[in-house]
């Protein structure tokens, strides 16, 4: 596929990258989707809050989509894009494996989720231990529940999820100095409040059974919430120089049609709002499909004019 020639490129074939190649693809664009094949929802085993999908699998909803893009002609390639630079009126991705041009390109490879380092903690993510009660809360709604602050955001999450259960534990260490005011608020719900280092996770035969801390107390739950840092994954796209949010929690900047700071450049998803659900994600998605064909066709007639001319 060396120097092959494509309207556009989109770097990640999960929701949001498969909703812009499906827009593009119904444009008539001829379209390659570079993915890595692994998604960050991946390790759920089933989606919720996913209107017309709930309870259906990330990898079924993928498939499905994969197949109504390549309806449309769209190509796929399982690889992972290695570079992308500006060639001047053009984009030339590397990937791991060869070259390719591009006068678009369309970024949707979300975040990398660095998870606490508790031992046990890892091999539960996505089961035992989970981050959004609007996802999974339903499931283990009523149950002896944990929550591990990893900083002080974390006040949010442990409010949040005493609406699933009035059993809620909440791992405070990571929250750094907590007020009286806010001791009393949690408290006045009902919820236990531990400030000892969490130190392990337990869990028998694959099932979550209790949070171990640094004062030797093992403290009996039924499943573990907390919050992963989202790490941006745009090492391929540093050549591009994008403009990023300095605000917390939020990734590339964008405007409303998910448009990047370089022209020939659109994104959508995770890469920038790391904290988005499925069905924000499939929105920008379809947002920033649409878009960069609206720039190509500014620029189709451009050309067009200057040939007349």
């Amino acid at each position: 596929m060396t120097d092959t020639f494509y309207d556009a490129v989109i770097v990640g074939g999960g929701t949001a990258g498969l909703s812009a190649a499906q827009m593009l693809g119904r444009a008539r664009r001829r379209v390659l989707v570079v993915d890595a094949a692994a998604p960050r929802n991946r390790f759920a085993a089933h989606m919720h809050g996913v209107l017309g999908h709930d309870g259906r699998s990330p990898a079924e909803l993928l498939r499905i989509g994969r197949a109504e893009a390549e309806a449309y002609g769209v190509e796929f390639l399982r690889t992972t894009v290695t570079s992308i630079d500006d060639a001047g009126g053009r984009l030339s991705v590397a990937y791991d494996g060869g070259t390719l041009s591009a006068r678009g390109a369309v970024l949707t490879t979300g975040v990398v989720d660095d998870l606490p380092d508790v031992p046990g903690l890892r091999e539960q993510w996505g089961r035992g231990v989970i981050h959004c009660p609007y996802c999974h809360g339903y499931e283990v709604a009523g149950r002896r529940l944990g929550v591990l602050a990893t900083s002080p955001a974390s006040l949010h999450q442990i409010e949040l999820v005493r609406q699933w259960s009035d059993d809620v534990t909440a791992f405070t260490a990571g929250l750094g100095d907590v007020d009286d005011t806010v001791t009393a608020r949690l408290a006045g719900r009902g919820i236990r409040l531990v400030d000892s280092i969490v130190t392990e996770l337990r869990a028998e035969d694959d099932v979550v059974t209790a949070v171990l801390t640094a004062d030797g107390t093992a403290h009996p739950i039924d499943a573990l919430f907390t919050a992963p840092t989202p790490r941006l994954h745009l090492e391929y796209a540093a050549n591009l120089d994008l403009a990023i949010s300095p605000e917390p929690g939020e990734g590339l900047r964008l405007d409303m049609r998910g448009a990047t700071s370089h022209p020939r450049v659109f994104a959508a998803g995770n890469v920038a709002t790391p904290f988005g659900n499925v069905p924000l994600s499939m929105g920008q998605g379809s947002m920033a499909g649409a878009g960069l064909n609206a720039a190509l066709v500014m620029e189709d007639a451009a050309i067009a004019s200057l040939a007349r001319s």
